[in-house]
């Protein structure tokens, strides 16, 4: 009996090693063998059509101290971050609440608002190109009716980046329709204990819908700070031929380390820059879940 049920017990151990066998050699041949090539090739001055040759840590030296443009671009994705993750996050959150109500014809508005987020792609920049075009743009255009001049958006480099983090707040939909969700999953109860308290609308919102959705924003803010870092398409095509915009102010981290690898075909220079941006993008993501039980709010009690 003891030896059937070893014998068994081999039998499923065995079929479980090959039903999991495909995601095992997926992982070895497309994540993990790349991340070791590219770990080592950061070490290396390698460019596709000859040989690597081992260079130790060169290229980081020279990305900290030789290489201004490493760090314009670190400052332009970073200022990109700083303001695009909070602006996005508050506007997802206030529109999510202004179409939480139980009005006619709501349903309408929430298709409305979430369509941009189903738009996407060089189409969607071309369009915002149009709009922000100084001369012939809607949105100068509308500003004009008020007496106001509209500044030169992606032509002057001190609105180039905040043009785009105006166009990011057009696509929050995405991101409200699951503050929408979390929020219509907040008990009743809750709103009807603080009525009878008598708190306001105000002081309800506050004092129970945003803790209760804590755990999405913080989703929501993890996932968009590493979607941030990894701006590229935007600074590519709403840039003059994907240079990164006038006196460099588009040259976003990717669009340089991109620069780099396809243009220059510096492979190893490149390589170095992608390793440096996921030490950042995980210490940032490690500093976020260590703060995350200090304002996460996790119903049964455990934030951890």
């Amino acid at each position: 009996m003891a030896k059937t049920k070893s014998a068994m017990r081999r039998k499923e151990t065995m079929y479980g090693y090959i039903f999991v066998m495909p995601w095992i050699i997926g992982f070895l041949a497309f994540t993990a063998g790349p991340l070791l090539f590219s770990l080592f090739a950061s070490f290396t001055d390698y460019n596709i059509t000859t040989q690597m040759d081992f260079v130790g840590a060169e290229n980081y030296q020279g990305l900290f101290t030789e290489d201004g443009l490493f760090w314009t671009s670190l400052w332009n994705t970073l200022y990109y971050v700083l303001f695009s993750v909070p602006l996005t996050t508050m506007g997802a959150i206030f529109l999510s609440a202004l179409l939480n109500q139980d009005v006619p014809g709501i349903r309408v508005f929430r298709t409305l608002y979430y369509l941009p987020a189903v738009l996407s792609g060089v189409g969607v920049y071309l369009l915002w190109m149009q709009l922000l075009d100084p001369g012939t743009g809607m949105i100068n255009l509308i500003l004009g009716w008020f007496g106001i001049d509209g500044p030169n958006w992606l032509f002057d480099p001190e609105w180039t980046k905040p043009s785009l983090i105006f166009m990011k707040l057009w696509s929050v939909g995405g991101a409200m329709l699951l503050y929408l969700a979390s929020m219509q999953g907040v008990s009743k109860t809750l709103y009807e204990a603080a009525e009878i308290d008598g708190a306001n609308t105000f002081r309800q919102f506050f004092h129970i819908t945003l803790p209760m959705i804590t755990p999405v924003i913080f989703f929501d803010v993890v996932t968009s700070l590493i979607g941030g870092f990894q701006i590229f398409q935007e600074a590519y095509v709403m840039s003059s031929n994907g240079e990164g915009g006038p006196a460099n102010s588009l040259l976003f981290y990717n669009l340089y380390m991109w620069r780099q690898a396809f243009e220059n075909f510096n492979m190893g220079y490149a390589m170095a820059m992608s390793w440096i941006l996921f030490i950042i993008v995980f210490i940032l993501t490690m500093i976020n879940l260590k703060l995350a039980p200090r304002w996460v709010h996790y119903e049964g009690g455990d934030n951890r």
